[in-house]
């Protein structure tokens, strides 16, 4: 699942058990292959935490001054979140997007709201106040929410250390996360794009801590790791940011989010009750300049036309993304000694 190449024939990309995709990854296969995006973790194993924040720049700049153009999807609205309204309503993302467990949000709000004042000292003093838009899973499994360890602290060393290497699997906020009743946590994958004589990259992140182990498909051959059936349950959340370079208008990054749920029905999800799935996409192309005053604003808007491409991109990235969450993984006791099996671990068995 990490070791694409492309095949000499078909254009195929394939790993080297065989496994196929039909678009090729970018040179890291992560988000960050998206020019501008940045990632970075901050990891809390202390005491009976086992959790964190991951921080997702859109680019370098300061984000309440140049806002991105995005489009949201709230596939099962089991969830949290903070921020999904104004986003929705806007079509905008003005600070860092930050990942972490149900219960830091408002820890992680106030942080960027801090941070977001210091570089702008006029927000909600002659200046509009801040969406700070942060999204969460449940960790309650193997992390004890009640700890409340997440602090601006954490904050501000997950966006230090935003770079374009991605750790992945049980990090950041995927540290005490659960995938299809294994290890999960942060997974992510990148496709070129290749439409109409242009090229484009779109990569995707994901929190993933959903999934019931006996419905686990991987690319459609349903798999079966030992361990029992869980009684088809599917809770628990994933949380999916899907960025791009192509000039897209909110209401095509709308769209561009509700096909995460085909990348999640791929691997077997059936977007269960008690399961908060969140989909959100921004462009890098089109930015907002907060500062301007002219009443029409040029914005660049792909052709209707080349969004099968990106529909295809989004569901291979997605569903890819989740593999390497799982992939990634490592098993590690929980806060009352719970333990998830790594897949890598039980594949190894």
């Amino acid at each position: 699942m990490g070791t694409e190449r492309h095949s000499a024939d078909g254009g195929r990309v394939f790993d080297a058990e065989g496994l196929w995709w039909s678009l090729p990854p970018g040179p890291l296969n992560a988000i960050t292959d998206v020019p501008g995006v940045k990632v970075g973790h901050a990891t809390i194993r202390e005491g009976s935490a086992r959790t964190g924040v991951t921080a997702i720049l859109p680019h370098a700049g300061d984000l309440f001054r140049r806002k991105v153009v995005a489009g949201a999807a709230t596939l099962n609205g089991f969830g949290k979140s903070a921020g999904l309204m104004q986003l929705e309503e806007l079509g905008e993302i003005e600070t860092p997007i930050l990942l972490t467990n149900t219960m830091a949000v408002p820890a992680c709000a106030a942080a960027l709201t801090r941070m977001a004042i210091e570089a702008n000292p006029g927000i909600g003093r002659g200046a509009p106040s801040l969406n700070a838009l942060v999204m969460e899973c449940n960790d309650g499994i193997l992390n004890d929410m009640q700890a409340l360890p997440v602090t601006e602290a954490h904050v501000r060393a997950a966006v230090g250390a935003a770079g374009v290497e991605v750790a992945q699997g049980t990090v950041g906020a995927g540290t005490g996360m659960r995938t299809f009743g294994m290890a999960g946590g942060i997974g992510t994958a990148s496709r070129i794009v290749r439409t109409m004589g242009a090229e484009f990259s779109l990569g995707a992140l994901v929190l993933s801590n959903f999934g019931a182990r006996e419905e686990l498909r991987v690319l459609g051959r349903r798999i079966a790791p030992p361990g029992g059936a869980e009684g088809g349950t599917d809770k628990g959340s994933i949380i999916i940011v899907m960025a791009t370079d192509a000039p897209m208008g909110s209401r095509q990054l709308n769209r561009l989010a509700r096909r995460a749920s085909a990348g999640l029905g791929r691997l077997g999800s059936f977007l269960a009750h008690g399961s908060g799935d969140v989909a959100v996409a921004f462009t890098t192309a089109n930015q907002i300049d907060a500062a301007s005053e002219r009443a029409v604003e040029p914005i660049r808007r792909l052709s209707e036309s080349a969004m099968d491409a990106f529909f295809l991109a989004a569901v291979e990235a997605v569903e890819e993304s989740v593999l390497h969450a799982l992939w990634f993984a490592e098993a590690a006791p929980g806060y009352d000694g719970t333990i998830l099996p790594a897949l890598r671990d039980i594949l190894g068995e």
